[in-house]
């Protein structure tokens, strides 16, 4: 057993894939879980759950303990304001890494952020990644921490991306950025493989790094269709949505959620960042010092993604 890691979000799509490639890979995983009945995605596994909240202080600190690492992958990504994202995407990272900093020898610190917080203008959701990532630098001379800001993530059990992806292989393609739009992907096995290349790390210098799947200058939507033509074997009808329909929606969904009560994923805020027109990476950095390199192309990923293929071949880029 290589050591213990405390990691939250263990129950959602990033965090699940990260926790059981962890659990692979030789490390006692403890994570935290909200309630019980949300242990499924992580079923046969070795993962040993710690059941609390992080407005629980007896929780995190069980869950902390004698870590080695702490991983940070839960956050919020609906909402409409601040308060919304507040807990879980800055509150959450200050009580982490601070219950972290107070331990001796203290535990590595990895937060999992978003590219989101490269632009926090844009909303209250990328407003609140860029203050978790602040909120980490306040104890970072106590703390050794890297802060991780993939792209749009993408894989099997997305719950975000997948609807879109789907009417794609439908026929139907709503093209909700700008023309001129280009921006980075990440299949979330290279994302979890980027975890395990940190952590294969004894010593870093604490910064933020960007990742993305290595696709010079990133994607258009025009690219994103081509790809699930080429997958579906014919066309696929290019739907352009314009800038004020999606605010109009947006507007919509935001008081259908106040009235009924939900949190909702469509936002004005989320079309500001959908119609952002440069959400390209860098990764070089991170290639460079962790020895990582992701393997997961486009196609591969999105054959994987869509279920359309029992063993897609997913390997080496070309």
């Amino acid at each position: 057993m290589r050591g213990v890691i405390a990691l939250t979000g263990a129950t959602g799509f990033i965090g699940s894939t990260v926790a059981r490639k962890l659990v692979q890979e030789g490390w006692c995983v403890r994570a935290l879980i909200r309630s019980p009945s949300s242990s499924a995605r992580l079923a046969g596994t070795t993962v040993q759950w710690v059941q609390g909240t992080f407005e629980d202080l007896n929780s995190l600190e069980r869950l902390v303990g004698d870590a080695d690492v702490v991983v940070h992958c839960a956050g919020a990504v609906r909402g409409i304001t601040e308060a919304d994202f507040y807990q879980a995407n800055v509150e959450a990272v200050a009580r982490l890494a601070h219950l972290a900093s107070s331990r001796n020898p203290a535990p590595r610190f990895l937060l999992i952020s978003s590219l989101a917080a490269r632009e926090p203008n844009l909303s209250p959701y990328a407003a609140s990644k860029r203050m978790g990532e602040i909120a980490l630098t306040k104890v970072g001379d106590r703390l050794t921490w890297t802060a991780l800001r993939p792209p749009a993530v993408y894989g099997p059990g997305d719950r975000e991306m997948l609807p879109l992806l789907r009417l794609m292989l439908r026929g139907i393609a709503p093209v909700v950025g700008r023309k001129d739009a280009r921006f980075s992907m990440l299949y979330v096995d290279d994302l979890a493989d980027a975890v395990v290349k940190w952590l294969a790390r004894d010593s870093w210098e604490n910064r933020v790094f960007e990742l993305d799947d290595g696709h010079p200058g990133g994607y258009s939507w025009c690219e994103i269709v081509e790809t699930v033509e080429r997958l579906r074997g014919k066309g696929v009808v290019r739907v352009r949505v314009p800038g004020p329909v999606l605010n109009l929606a947006a507007r919509l969904n935001t008081l259908a959620a106040s009235v009924i009560g939900y949190r909702p994923m469509l936002t004005l805020g989320k079309v500001r960042e959908l119609r952002h027109p440069d959400w390209v990476c860098d990764n070089s950095m991170f290639c460079r010092v962790a020895n990582w390199a992701p393997t997961v192309r486009l196609e591969e990923g999105l054959r994987h993604t869509l279920g359309l293929s029992a063993s897609p071949a997913i390997g080496t880029r070309a």
